[in-house]
């Protein structure tokens, strides 16, 4: 299986990386050493994660060239808007110790489910993005947790088509509305939280599965959303998780085995949805 996936405007991007979402919290950049380490290439980090600063401290240590690393940010939901967007970028730019970003997303559509003005923040937010990307400080531009209805929305305005759509996708929540739209836009989905949590990974089907393929749990449940086409970033905390994530066995799950976990009622999700209140 090819490592990339190939973007709308021609953008290699790793098929695996590597989710550094809560990967710091109470330390440092060690964690972001293993990943690199353990051969991540990309890496992928948002301001909301108060992690840039450990994750650009790693790549410049690590010495590995620029050119060889896959690096994504995000604009946090509450700086939606052209200058505050612009100044998200610069200050990203600045923690990471980079002059250019290999992606850059909108994290959210909305601030918050009862924002009347999302459509034009969205849209002055995207007009920034396009100019980092006209201006070649962004390699490729795209959003998060954007449905159908605010791509709809966003697309109505934009130059450039968003190239990728971050969303929660796992077993147990795929999403498919969402999924089969961007597909239809030639937009790629980006799955976070791949793995669903402890509660997918102990399902009983899925355990059944990767006894089955001889992998395990996680190995399984990635391999099955690459081989529909979807990039994951997962996070793991140990070497050994971190390569058994990146370094998946040859497998090809079954069209009746795909078909049926596509098919499974909810399960794992994590409570996050753009047009409504947090789930706890």
């Amino acid at each position: 299986m090819s490592e990339y996936y190939v973007l709308a405007n021609g953008v290699k991007m790793p098929k695996i990386g590597y989710g550094t979402y809560k990967s710091t919290d109470g330390s440092d950049e060690r964690i972001i050493h293993m990943a690199l380490e353990a051969g991540y290439r990309l890496l992928d980090t948002a301001a909301a994660y108060e992690n840039e600063i450990y994750v650009g401290k790693a790549i410049k240590e690590s010495q590995i060239p620029r050119e060889e690393l896959f690096l994504t940010s995000k604009v946090w939901k509450t700086n939606l808007g052209y200058e505050k967007t612009k100044a998200s970028f610069e200050e990203s730019l600045q923690r990471l110790q980079v002059d250019y970003l290999d992606l850059f997303l909108l994290h959210w559509p909305k601030p918050d489910p009862d924002c009347k003005n999302w459509k034009e923040l969205d849209r002055e937010s995207w007009r920034a993005l396009e100019e980092y990307y006209h201006a070649g400080k962004v390699r490729a531009i795209g959003v998060s947790n954007f449905l159908p209805h605010h791509l709809e929305a966003l697309m109505e305005t934009a130059d450039i088509r968003p190239m990728v759509n971050q969303l929660e996708l796992h077993v147990g929540y795929m999403q498919e509305a969402a999924v089969q739209y961007c597909k239809s836009w030639g937009i790629l989905v980006e799955a976070w939280s791949p793995l669903g949590r402890r509660r997918v990974l102990e399902e009983p089907i899925v355990q059944q599965m990767a006894k089955k393929y001889q992998v395990t749990p996680a190995q399984f449940l990635l391999r099955f959303l690459l081989q529909q086409g979807f990039a994951v970033v997962p996070k793991a905390s140990s070497p050994e998780r971190m390569r058994q994530n990146l370094e998946l066995p040859a497998i090809e799950i079954t069209t009746e085995d795909i078909y049926l976990l596509r098919c499974l009622p909810q399960i794992g999700w994590g409570g996050e949805h753009p047009d409504l209140e947090r789930v706890k």
